[in-house]
């Protein structure tokens, strides 16, 4: 604790401004592309999360759900028993574990996901389009480092793990074809 009477309070107060007001205008510019991206499958944000989470988690808690999607359990819960009624998401209970109440995607699900991956379009995504200059500039985009380690000072090293996951498994389980994203064949997953 000695080491916040070292801070200032004015340098404390104008980081944390600056972090709210970048991470608002961020939000409100990835927000918009996000939902402009899943609105033609009748999809929210909150749902097409739930998704992506569940897939890449396989057998996902709701509260893995609410961790990891960053909402309240009972909004993970509501959006994925609409999820349910659309055919999907399964609710499962597990032998050793009949407290928590466990997602997986349907075989409708996954092709649903899938399908949506495959129509993303970076000309349509603003936040891609602005760190575009900087990939030009250095050769690559901003690895947001500092960011990640903020995130995860907050949010915990589970929270990184199944961040750096689905990513992991986009990498290794997917390949662009004809400018798309495609799932590989199970037989070429490495």
């Amino acid at each position: 604790m000695e080491e916040e009477k070292i801070i200032s309070m004015k340098e404390s107060m104008l980081f944390s401004q600056r972090m709210a007001q970048l991470s608002k205008a961020l939000w409100k510019s990835i927000e918009k592309d996000w939902q402009r991206w899943i609105k033609p499958f009748d999809l929210n944000i909150n749902e097409h999360h739930i998704l992506w989470i569940a897939y890449h988690l396989n057998g996902a808690s709701i509260s893995d759900i609410a961790k990891f999607g960053v909402m309240h359990v009972s909004t993970a819960f509501n959006f994925s028993k609409k999820l349910e009624e659309r055919g999907l998401l399964q609710f499962s209970k597990k032998e050793s574990d009949k407290r928590n109440t466990y997602i997986q995607l349907t075989e409708n699900g996954k092709n649903l996901l899938l399908e949506i991956m495959e129509v993303y379009e970076p000309k349509n995504n603003s936040v891609y389009q602005g760190a575009l200059p900087l990939r030009e500039l250095y050769g690559k985009f901003p690895d947001i480092i500092e960011l990640m380690a903020i995130i995860r000072n907050v949010y915990g090293e589970d929270f990184m793990d199944i961040f750096e996951k689905s990513f992991h498994n986009i990498e290794t389980q997917f390949t662009e074809e004809d400018g798309k994203v495609k799932k590989l064949e199970v037989e070429k997953v490495v």
